[in-house]
């Protein structure tokens, strides 16, 4: 039963914390859409998008007004584009993705997902050419994303993959110069990837979902942040159960808004995932919540213990409040959707290598970080190495979301708009890793994946 203060409470978070249903996701498998022919593949993908999700936007706006909470987009996520392109033999991604976009324009979502590849442990029929399409789907559509997997603790890391996407990344940023090299924004190279994440521009609805299902992604790094400077002498286990209980109330939230987009859709509830994502908003920070802790600015020494301490946190209040937490859930730290994080970037405090420190304690990785525009495929490869490493040894998702910002230095910006920010330039390491990324081949799993 709900008593006075809860509500007040709720209310509280919503106008003055920004707490709020980041999105409500469809997951719709395109599995049996299949066929020899590109055309028929394309409309039958259209016809099933726009069937099962033509109510989705209209059902989340209910909600906000029924219950009070802001849903702040509504998106698709789909079977994994590359799946499809291989029935097609031969078949143009690049018509398939603007299929996608016009399914997104008339059932109204903010994005659509799937326009990806897993290669973790090598290229099938379809793979290759959907993630060569990419440079070139991601400029001529608006509301796709996309997505390759790359790695994982089973597997090792397809260093062909890696390779290739290096390039890919540089490709899309020169085909979008002209609108701020947009394209990467929507292009995620994994690790480890989940196949009932939300968020984009990762989300994409795995091989073994259902049919079609929703899931929510709650955010509220201003609830945690408003929680934590409430008791500013606090011990550090103290500090843990203060956000496990801000956790508790936030994933409980978005249960009920789970369940009821579920009876309204008549479509299984599949996860919530409660995932700090900042916004540039100001009070919408997850550096602030680490500075609330007691750092004078996120990136000095002891921000990766402090984000540790924050993911874990928020995963086990989630899992109390729940048993339908999934996705990636745990603290996003993109720099350029973050006012905390570009603050510290433009200081020259928070770097490139201490963000990557961080990927390794958060719950996914290198997102939304704006690098030199003359910066080598190869490097944008190590990079993605690197990062892939860290999620294969770790048995944790990993991601890498760059943006070489074209005719830009160091210094610089790059203001995309709306959620995804501006972003300083960030300063890259100038030594080559060319030859080793020229090698290719696999990097082999680590010992742990063999439990069995």
């Amino acid at each position: 039963m709900l008593n006075t203060s809860d509500i007040l409470e709720t209310i509280r978070m919503i106008q003055d914390e920004c707490l709020d249903i980041r999105t409500i996701t469809m997951g719709i498998s395109l599995l049996d859409c299949c066929s020899e022919d590109i055309g028929t593949l394309c409309t039958r993908v259209y016809d099933k998008i726009t069937r099962r999700a033509e109510r989705l936007v209209a059902v989340g706006q209910q909600i906000e007004t029924e219950y009070g909470i802001p849903i702040i987009n509504k998106r698709i996520s789909v079977t994994p584009a590359a799946m499809l392109i291989a029935a097609t033999r031969g078949g143009d991604p690049v018509r398939l993705a603007k299929t996608l976009q016009r399914a997104a324009e008339t059932t109204g979502v903010n994005f659509i997902g799937g326009f990806s590849a897993l290669v973790h442990k090598g290229f099938s029929a379809g793979d290759e050419a959907l993630i060569r399409a990419i440079p070139q789907a991601l400029a001529e559509t608006s509301n796709v994303c996309s997505s390759v997997n790359v790695g994982s603790t089973k597997a090792g890391i397809n260093m062909d993959a890696v390779r290739l996407m290096g390039g890919i990344i540089r490709e899309s940023a020169e085909l979008t110069a002209d609108n701020n090299c947009f394209g990467p924004a929507k292009l995620v190279v994994f690790c480890n990837a989940p196949e009932d994440n939300p968020f984009m521009a990762g989300a994409f609805h795995g091989p073994g979902e259902p049919d079609c299902e929703v899931h929510v992604g709650v955010s509220g790094p201003g609830v945690v942040r408003a929680a934590i400077e409430k008791y500013p002498d606090a011990s550090i286990d103290e500090l843990a159960n203060i956000i496990k209980r801000t956790a508790f109330k936030i994933t409980r939230m978005g249960q009920l808004v789970g369940t009821r987009a579920s009876q309204m859709l008549d479509v299984p509830f599949g996860i919530v995932d409660l995932s700090l994502a900042p916004t540039p908003a100001v009070g919408d920070s997850v550096a602030h919540i680490l500075e609330g802790m007691g750092l004078s600015v996120c990136g000095m020494h002891g921000t990766t213990a402090a984000l540790a301490l924050l993911n874990d946190a928020v995963k086990k209040g989630g899992v109390m409040a729940s048993s339908s937490v999934g996705g990636l859930s745990g603290a996003f730290i993109p720099v350029s959707e973050d006012a905390g994080m570009i603050a510290a970037a433009e200081s020259g405090v928070l770097s490139l290598e201490k963000l990557e420190a961080m990927t390794a304690v958060c719950s996914v990785g290198l997102d939304m970080i704006v690098i030199p525009g003359d910066t080598p495929a190869s490097t944008i490869s190590a990079i993605i190495a690197d990062e892939a490493a860290i999620g294969m040894v770790n048995s944790k998702t990993t991601a890498v979301r760059v943006i070489p910002a074209i005719g830009k230095k160091e210094g610089d910006s790059l203001d995309f708009g709306g959620l995804f920010g501006s972003g300083p330039v960030m300063p890259v390491r100038g030594e080559s890793a060319e030859k080793f990324i020229a090698r290719g081949g696999r990097i082999p799993a680590p010992m742990q994946s063999l439990k069995n």
